[in-house]
């Protein structure tokens, strides 16, 4: 089953994790409820009524469930599935991924390996009272545009990213700051997420590799 997606501040919501993920239903979308696990629902749901003219995120649908049936079988097509950048985007607008708690927008960009994350993020809605006398995480609070940076790439079934920078509102973050900020707030929330991550892939998923502007995934 394609597990949870980790889309937060501090880890680059890349192609790859919309794979790890799956769709929540926009039902669960719009009442604000954790992302489900379970069985996918269909695009005759009534919840896709909601999504109605989303036509590029239908076909991302299309691909995710390939995978997923795909890596049911013992011995699956090795032809790799191409997943662009306009489809996520367009499946993320359509609200077929519940963002985490405080993420409010997002966007991706990719490129050769690489996959640039822009969100707008409330801080303090991460924080969740969470308060801190350390000057470090002063520039984490209210709501502001974010720029995440990060390698992202998936070989040998394992998943693999590291978030080379991060800017808010235009201003790139202090390494220290954000290691900080990460180790107080994100990873106790997902214990596998960090600055460095990895993760394995699902559904037999071997490779995934991020291009310009699409991800090629290939199972065996």
């Amino acid at each position: 089953m394609i597990s949870r997606i980790v889309l937060t501040i501090l880890l680059v919501a890349s192609v790859i994790f919309i794979v790890q993920e799956g769709p929540a239903s926009v039902q669960q979308a719009s009442s604000g409820s954790k992302p489900a696990t379970s069985q996918q629902p269909s695009t005759h749901s009534p919840g896709s009524q909601h999504t109605a003219g989303h036509r590029l995120a239908d076909s991302l649908q299309t691909k995710l469930d390939h995978i997923q049936q795909n890596g049911e079988q013992e011995h699956p097509d090795q032809a790799p599935t191409v997943m662009t950048e306009d489809e996520v985007n367009d499946y993320i607008a359509a609200g077929r991924i519940v963002l985490p708690q405080g993420v409010k927008k997002l966007k991706l960009e990719g490129r050769s390996g690489v996959v640039t994350a822009f969100l707008n993020v409330d801080f303090d809605e991460i924080r969740a009272g969470q308060n801190s006398s350390n000057p470090m995480l002063s520039l984490f609070s209210g709501q502001h545009d974010v720029r995440v940076e990060a390698d992202a790439s998936g070989s040998g079934r394992e998943g693999r990213v590291h978030v080379r920078e991060v800017d808010i509102d235009g201003f790139s973050v202090p390494r220290m700051a954000l290691e900080y900020f990460v180790n107080k707030y994100i990873t106790p929330k997902y214990p596998n997420v960090g600055i460095d991550s990895q993760f394995q892939l699902p559904n037999k998923i071997d490779m995934a590799t991020v291009g310009y502007h699409k991800v090629t995934v290939t199972q065996k």
